[in-house]
């Protein structure tokens, strides 16, 4: 793939189209079995639908929503749109009735293409209340359904359009590198999500740095396994795009209850997730690892101890060479057939990986990539190298990315993967943007390998009342390591001391509630001085390894997990800090007038 001369996103898709054939491209569940969909019926329905869109009057730089699960419809609608001269605007399929309002009125969308009845009745209620909104095309039709708009079908829109129109062919080569291809939502962790400008170039340019970054791996006749959702920018680029740029395979996912004998259906050869995955993966094996026998447990935990030699770059001694083939037999290759069994890489991104879960997992003959981005920068900006990984960090900047460090330690980013701005926000626009660089929001500092390291979020540190400056993601880190405590929110500007939000582990719960004949709900738990004892050791034995302005003083027990649902988590499992802080503003303030739980 030429990705210098390539102008934009269709037109990378169809040329791949025309290489790839009848050969396979999307795969997904139907009937309990994977089935494909060759490149050529990918093409073939792009042009349709993209026809069919232009017959319902849409055009150049219109935009058009896409709500739907991961599935083959999404990546034909996408480009369908895209080939269209239109914009995409995906929406995520957890989003409300107001989410949804809010991202079609903000973006000005002229239609919708939305998947299955229950994602479609909130659609319909949404763009009844744009005045933008004239169709809603629906992928799986509900019979029945009232509504003021347009209502039609997927396969009648296929039927009507014309796959051989020119007119098509004519929109695709009148894009420009620089046309927006589309407007991806931020994920609304620190307030109201804004509509990034995200363009062919800049997609263009993450699919080419990407190529350079992992081509020593051999790439070709690759296989994708899609988890993260479409509609957030990481998968879009990392999990759709570049594997469409690489003529790759791509399977998806049902869904996180499934994901491991997804894995073993699919044999992927490259995939991509976010740290709450691993998180999870690693407290699955741990547990797995105690029900083992004692022998078992000692061979586990020696692979693990010399593969951390190895990955940390110290040579292990003369007995460790000796006994490591026989442990990469025994304990690594199970954990490699784990994933399939031809795994390249793994790549964690979409925010901050513990380094004692990315060290464990290369101890575990995993090769698992850290890297950094944002929806404004396409939104890769750094990655580990495959042939020097140092997980502490994430990598140095992608191949056509320049980043530096600002005087008060911000990263500042500049280079073809960097956003126009903000849909209709040009004050935000000019806050993130300054001069050609965009200021990430992130503090870190450059090693002298040119590695980044993030240090955290500039408006998410923490100033305690003396002045002093600490990374509550630093703090939670070590407090989720710990097995009994599943998830961690730590708080403390302006005051005296750190308190915490607490959710213990789900299995923690099980085992306590069985041995002392308790009931598993959680306000039970909290009224239970057994239980706050025993989650007070686990914060009292954290606390030990953390300097005394950092050591968590008091906690309170969490009424519910942090979820998606609650709207305390993002699609992609990141912890939304102000959402919890709302939802415990009184439990937090009492913390701090000497109530809760002392750790």
């Amino acid at each position: 793939m030429d990705y210098n001369n390539c102008r934009s996103l269709p037109a990378m898709f169809f040329e791949q189209a025309e290489r790839g054939g009848d050969r396979p491209f999307l795969w997904a569940k139907r009937g309990g079995r994977y089935e494909p969909i060759s490149w050529a019926v990918a093409a073939h329905d792009v042009r349709r639908l993209a026809h069919g869109l232009t017959e319902l009057g849409i055009g150049r730089g219109d935009r058009v929503a896409l709500v739907a699960e991961n599935r083959p419809e999404w990546v034909i609608a996408d480009f369908a749109i895209m080939s269209a001269g239109a914009i995409t605007v995906p929406a995520y399929v957890t989003n409300t009735v107001e989410d949804h309002r809010h991202v079609f009125a903000t973006s000005g969308i002229k239609a919708v293409i939305v998947s299955r009845p229950p994602l479609s009745a909130r659609v319909l209620a949404a763009a009844n209340q744009a005045e933008t909104v004239k169709s809603v095309i629906a992928i799986e039709p509900a019979a029945g359904q009232a509504s003021a708009v347009d209502l039609l079908a997927w396969n009648d829109l296929l039927a009507q359009g014309d796959e051989t129109a020119a007119k098509i062919t004519t929109r695709v080569a009148e894009l420009a590198p620089d046309d927006i291809a589309c407007l991806i939502f931020t994920s609304g962790t620190g307030g109201i999500p804004k509509g990034v400008m995200t363009t062919h170039r800049n997609i263009l340019s993450n699919c080419r740095g990407a190529f350079r970054l992992l081509e020593t791996l051999g790439l070709g006749d690759d296989v994708f396994l899609n988890f993260l959702p479409l509609s957030h920018s990481y998968e879009h680029t990392a999990g759709m795009m570049f594997p469409t740029s690489l003529g790759a395979q791509i399977y998806f996912a049902e869904g996180a209850e499934t994901l491991a004998a997804n894995l073993l259906e699919a044999r992927p050869t490259i995939m991509t997730a976010v740290p709450r995955l691993y998180e999870t993966m690693h407290r699955r094996i741990m547990l797995g690892v105690e029900r083992k026998g004692k022998i078992a447990r000692r061979m586990f935990g020696k692979a693990v101890e010399i593969g951390r030699k190895r990955a940390g770059e110290a040579a292990p001694n003369l007995t460790d060479r000796l006994v490591d083939p026989l442990l990469d037999r025994m304990v690594r290759e199970d954990l490699r057939r784990r994933f399939g069994g031809r795994l390249k890489a793994m790549v964690s991104g979409g925010t901050a990986l513990n380094p004692e879960i990315g060290s464990f997992f290369l101890a575990l003959g995993v090769r698992l990539l850290q890297g950094y981005g944002q929806t404004e920068a396409g939104p890769v900006i750094a990655c580990n190298r495959p042939t020097r990984i140092k997980i502490d960090t994430v990598g140095p900047p992608l191949d056509g990315v320049t980043v530096r460090i600002a005087e008060d330690g911000e990263i500042l980013v500049a280079g073809d993967n960097v956003m126009k701005g903000y849909w209709n926000d040009p004050q935000a626009t000019s806050q993130a943007l300054v001069d050609g660089w965009l200021h990430t929001g992130d503090v870190g500092q450059i090693d002298q390998d040119g590695y980044i390291r993030i240090t955290d979020r500039k408006r998410d540190f923490i100033k305690n009342s003396g002045g002093e400056m600490i990374s509550p993601a630093r703090v939670e880190g070590y407090l989720t390591l710990e097995p009994e405590i599943a998830q961690a929110m730590v708080f403390g500007d302006r005051r005296p001391y750190l308190v915490a939000v607490l959710v213990p582990d789900a299995e923690f719960i099980a085992n306590f509630a069985a041995g002392n004949r308790t009931p598993t709900d959680l306000a039970a738990l909290a009224a239970d001085p057994r239980f706050t004892k025993a989650i007070g050791e686990v914060v009292a034995r954290v606390n030990r390894s953390l300097s005394p302005i950092e050591r968590v003083r008091r906690f309170v027990i969490a009424s519910e997990p942090f979820t998606i649902a609650n709207g305390q988590m993002t699609p992609t499992l990141k912890v939304k800090r102000y959402a919890i802080r709302e939802v415990y503003v009184a439990a937090i303030d009492a913390l701090y007038d000497g109530k809760g739980i002392a750790a």
